[in-house]
């Protein structure tokens, strides 16, 4: 395994400029523009041994994507190890964080091959299943240092409560990533920007030290090491995206969406602050996660109402409970994109352009109110 950061005082005896891959930042960009341009390339050039498209039930004009090559994250994921294990400062979890983002990738792959479409539970299961391995690699079975926003200080959370909440935390951000997955280039484009602002934090706040203290968080000596792999990663999706504008004539299918999803809230936990993921994806969580929040409320209450033990009065806070959630979210469609499209009008270039605005001006609002009101 040739890994330029650990054999870079090595080459430097080779060549001078050598000494430069123990740089992260130079890690950061030869593994960006390699895998974008890896991405690119091979996505292309093997597109036709991809699976084709078969539309989604109830989503506005899916039938434009039938019959496209799909699963194109299934080679964004190959393409990513091999320059991962290039660039990325290595350890253990780093590997094992690697496998699980190739364990959600496979999931998602054989569900885009599949002649017939996995069920909501069955996907929700193996989503959960990853969602917990990613959580466990990421502690390793020690306690965690988190920070909160609006809050000064750090708190040290358990594994047995750092693994059942992180792990929702990761099961909500592949399905929400999921769900947004509808317009062309629009979940890659909004998960894009997402992961360039995860490698901007990790890299130049908690994983630099003088500036973790100047804003009151705690310092992750490997926050660094896992921006070189977050930007590696944007690199790939980057080239993928060239292939995805519209009209889009490749999909990366749920083996794209599910290992990027994973990829945005390993991140996030990284980080040390959970709730950052609204500050790096408001937007993907607005289009995608509002409609599994609405659906979880609603399937919930409706389970709770139809208990045998379940009295008059139960039955009464339950069907308010559903009016209340009927009456704010009953009449948008979700996900929010489809709502804009049929609802609203909007073309699929206004939607990603909308949303993708929405998101950048977002993004630095919810930073500064995290980051600067502690």
């Amino acid at each position: 395994m040739i890994m330029f950061y650990f054999f870079a005082s090595h080459l430097e005896m080779l060549w001078g400029p050598f000494r430069l891959m123990d740089s992260h930042l130079v890690l950061m960009t030869i593994g960006t523009l390699f895998a974008g341009w890896s991405s690119w390339f091979f996505i292309w050039r093997w597109r036709r041994c991809l699976p084709k498209d078969r539309g989604r039930a109830h989503t506005h004009t899916s039938a434009a994507s039938v019959g496209k090559p799909t699963g194109a994250g299934f080679l964004m994921a190959l393409v990513l190890v091999p320059v991962c294990l290039l660039v990325v400062p290595m350890s253990f979890k780093m590997l094992g964080a690697i496998d699980c983002l190739v364990l959600a990738m496979f999931t998602g792959f054989l569900d885009d091959r599949s002649h017939l479409p996995w069920g909501e539970y069955r996907k929700g299961m193996l989503d959960l299943i990853v969602a917990v391995l990613g959580t466990l690699v990421l502690c390793e079975n020690h306690s965690m240092i988190l920070w909160l926003p609006f809050v000064k200080g750090s708190f040290v959370v358990t594994p047995w409560l750092f693994v059942p909440f992180g792990s929702v935390l990761l099961w909500f951000s592949i399905n929400a990533t999921n769900c947004s997955d509808g317009v062309d280039g629009l979940a890659g484009s909004l998960t894009l920007l997402s992961l360039f602002t995860l490698g901007g934090i990790l890299y130049g706040v908690v994983g630099h030290a003088k500036i973790a203290a100047y804003l009151l968080v705690p310092h992750n000596p490997e926050g660094a090491a896992w921006a070189v792999l977050v930007f590696t990663a944007s690199g790939g999706l980057a080239g993928y995206l060239w292939h995805n504008a519209e009209p889009s004539r490749i999909l990366m299918g749920d083996a794209g969406s599910r290992y990027l999803g994973l990829l945005v809230g390993m991140a996030v936990l990284v980080s040390g602050n959970p709730f950052l993921i609204l500050v790096v994806a408001p937007m993907v969580l607005l289009n995608g996660g509002l409609g599994l929040v609405k659906l979880v409320l609603l399937r919930g209450l409706r389970g709770l109402g139809a208990t045998t033990d379940c009295g008059p009065d139960e039955k009464d806070v339950v069907a308010r409970g559903q009016a209340i959630i009927i009456h704010w979210l009953g009449n948008v469609r979700f996900p929010l994109h489809d709502h804009c499209r049929k609802n609203l009008g909007w073309s699929n270039a206004q939607v990603l352009m909308r949303f993708l605005l929405l998101q950048i001006f977002l993004t630095p609002i919810f930073m500064i109110l995290f980051l600067k009101v502690r």
